[in-house]
């Protein structure tokens, strides 16, 4: 028996089931976007922790600066003893994320919990109740996330849910648009986002709409340029604050420090997490200066509310990702993946779909080349041959039909060259290409 084996045995004899396995490689060590396993086999990361190490694995900057932090003090509390590297952090995601014309900013453990912290300032912020979200959604697993997460396998048995949360359909351009122009397709969607102020929430009471410009879990999604357009005039119109989830979309994923800078559109209120700490637990609430200080004292945060040795964490990779040009890096990496999974779908019509911003890719699955025809078989298969071939690759979507690209945007050229023939190579198989 491989040690990984019997590293995945003790997990299943210790680890409640409901925490989920994406994928059964182990680690013992890694440093790039190489993960060495417990074994010593070399595998190439397409996963990146879910989006966390836009970086890399352990960059040098951010571990010297980790050790340094945790020397000094590990833990006061922001609430109870007041510290530099919180409010350092702050100010520099004032600088590079800037929200109108004075922004402020709130950091906490989670994006979950950012999530949560932005829908309770929204709330305060217009005295209203409701939020409005979008199908395909993913915004976490705690009370208030887990309601506005749109898939239902994240919340078997979890409620009751949430109240005062409305949901509407994504504008997915492959998926739905049809036989349509897109142009016509954005016209219809912002036509059914009006009409919800009659048939399905007074606008009244809506605080905000929570959107991811481009969907994570949900299959790397990009929202329609005209439509986040008409969706900020409706918030303007309707005083209802527009609140853009940017925890997988974040810190250069996009080439942009945020992918709403992609689009030019502003929001209210915006969340980070992942990649802004290299792995180290680190979120934050990002806003116009107004709306965030609407919040009472007291009303957001927790203990742990920027640790210290995350700040440093945080502020480290910021700064390397500033040096070594991570949002240029980023539109290169995802030219080369687009480029050349675009021109695998050209023999392939398995290949629904190639799309994305930046170095945030996913390809879709798909039977007898119809987007209503998800293929996950498929798509499990390439996963899993991908892995045994010694490339981790994470799936996602609704039907769990599509591949989603998240490898470290600091990957060499010849490591991103062995991945991509990795993945092309169990596609034309699993195709029979």
């Amino acid at each position: 028996m491989t040690k990984s084996q019997e590293l995945l045995d003790r997990r299943k004899n210790v680890v409640a089931n409901g925490v989920g396995i994406f994928n059964t490689a182990t680690v013992k060590e890694a440093k790039g976007a190489i993960i060495i396993d417990v074994d010593g086999n070399e595998l190439i990361d397409f996963a990146g922790g879910i989006g966390v190490v836009n970086a890399g694995h352990c960059p040098e900057p951010v571990v010297a600066a980790i050790r340094e932090q945790a020397g000094k003090y590990l833990h006061t509390s922001f609430n109870v003893v007041t510290y530099e590297p919180y409010i350092e952090l702050c100010e520099e995601l004032a600088k590079i994320l800037p929200h109108g014309e004075k922004t402020k900013v709130m950091l906490v453990s989670t994006g979950a919990e950012a999530v949560e912290n932005a829908i309770k300032i929204a709330r305060q912020a217009t005295k209203r109740p409701a939020v409005i979200c979008y199908t395909g959604a993913y915004h976490g697993r705690t009370m208030m996330a887990m309601t506005l997460t749109s898939k239902i396998s994240y919340k078997y048995d979890c409620g009751p849910f949430a109240p005062e949360v409305y949901r509407l359909p994504f504008p997915n351009v492959y998926r739905y648009k049809g036989t349509r122009s897109e142009s016509a397709f954005v016209k219809d969607e912002l036509k059914r986002l009006r009409e919800s102020a009659l048939n399905l929430v007074d606008v009244k009471n809506v605080a905000a709409i929570i959107i991811e410009p481009i969907q994570g879990e949900g299959g790397f999604n990009p929202m329609p340029q005209k439509y986040l357009e008409g969706l900020r005039a409706f918030c303007d119109e309707h005083g209802i604050m527009l609140i853009m989830d940017e925890v997988q979309s974040g810190f250069c994923r996009t080439g942009h420090w945020a992918s709403w800078q992609h689009y030019g559109v502003q929001p209210d209120i915006s969340t980070y997490a992942k990649s802004m700490g290299s792995g180290l637990p680190i979120a934050a609430v990002v806003g116009r200066a107004e709306v965030m200080d609407a919040a009472a004292p007291g009303s957001i945060g927790g203990t742990y509310i920027g640790s210290p040795v995350c700040c440093a964490a945080s502020l480290a990779t910021i700064k390397y990702m500033k040096k070594i040009h991570l949002n240029q890096k980023a539109k290169v990496v995802g030219a080369t993946i687009k480029g050349r999974l675009k021109n695998l779908k050209k023999a392939c019509p398995e290949i629904g779909d190639v799309r994305g911003i930046g170095a945030m890719i996913a390809i879709e699955f798909v039977k007898n080349n119809d987007p209503s025809q998800p293929d996950a078989d498929l798509c499990s298969r390439v996963v899993q041959g991908c892995f045994e071939n010694g490339l981790i690759l994470l799936s996602a979507g609704t039907h769990k039909n599509i591949i989603r690209i998240l490898s470290p945007l600091v990957i060499t050229q010849q490591q991103l060259d062995k991945g991509m023939t990795i993945l092309e190579n169990e596609i034309k198989k699993a195709t029979k290409k």
